[in-house]
């Protein structure tokens, strides 16, 4: 979804036929500035949103750092200026999207950081709906990577795919006669004999799924090169510092999104 339309959407969400309160206690003609400040040191993310919030209910705003900026607390992150009515109608959606963003970004810079460079952490599917590219691009300004964006873009033989495909070897061979020659094929594994199965079926990327530390390390000399590796299940920041030098290709974690904590964010008025 374009977001004009998600924030449209999501500002008749909140106002319905008005702010009652706003409109109520607050002179039409009254202007305000302010500013928007970390509570709590944080990896900046989602100031499009915020600033689209605010362009659609007349207020200026200017950002003082860029997304994917480390901020400290009660740093400045953006100004603004405009109707008092319209700052406070769109106040609460603008922090919304930045408090939740914010928390992605953050959330993701733990695992980056504790990776040392030495494999890629990656996000996965499990997003909000609609709003997946936000989310994604939250992660991207937390230093992670993204994986497929959605079906469309990526084959991924999960275990599902297996099942109903009648095994590995049918699943791989059917997706290498029904997609063109540039797309990759990836085959999830739990098990030894499950990799031995889909690099035999000739697999571009084999997804270790929820293996223990032992079983990486295994699966990682058995595959040797033959294929592009990556890992998930379990992949928290300690969990990535024990494993960054088995080897792997990458970590594919989908908590980066969907365990992040909102981010401590408020928006301030000047007093005048």
């Amino acid at each position: 979804m374009k977001l004009e339309t998600l924030v449209r959407l999501s500002l008749e969400e909140d106002l319905g036929n008005g702010d009652i309160t706003t409109n109520a206690c607050i002179d039409p003609q009254a202007k305000s500035s302010g500013w928007i400040e970390a509570r709590e040191p944080l990896v900046v993310s989602g100031l499009l949103a915020a600033a689209e919030v605010f362009r659609q209910v007349g207020v200026a705003f200017e950002p003082l750092v860029s997304d994917g900026a480390r901020v400290v607390s009660k740093q400045k992150i953006a100004t603004i200026y405009g109707s008092s009515r319209a700052i406070l109608s769109g106040e609460r959606l603008a922090l919304n999207f930045l408090m939740k963003l914010c928390g992605i970004a953050t959330n993701t810079a733990v695992s980056v950081d504790a990776a040392e460079g030495l494999l890629r952490v990656v996000d996965t599917r499990k997003t909000t709906p609609l709003l997946r590219s936000l989310e994604k691009a939250a992660v991207a300004h937390g230093g992670g990577g993204n994986h497929r964006f959605a079906l469309y873009d990526g084959v991924m033989i999960k275990d599902n795919h297996i099942i109903a495909a009648g095994g590995i070897a049918q699943a791989v061979k059917a997706c290498r006669d029904g997609v063109h020659h540039l797309v990759k094929i990836e085959v999830e594994v739990d098990t030894i004999e499950q990799l031995h199965i889909a690099l035999d079926a000739g697999a571009d990327v084999i997804l270790l799924d929820n293996m223990n530390n032992d079983q990486l390390r295994k699966a990682v000399e058995i595959i040797d090169g033959q294929a592009y590796i990556e890992a998930s299940g379990n992949m928290t920041s300690a969990r990535i510092a024990e494993i960054k030098g088995f080897g792997l290709d990458c970590v594919s974690v989908g908590g980066l999104i969907h365990q992040a904590t909102w981010a401590d964010l408020a928006l301030e008025l000047s007093a005048e």
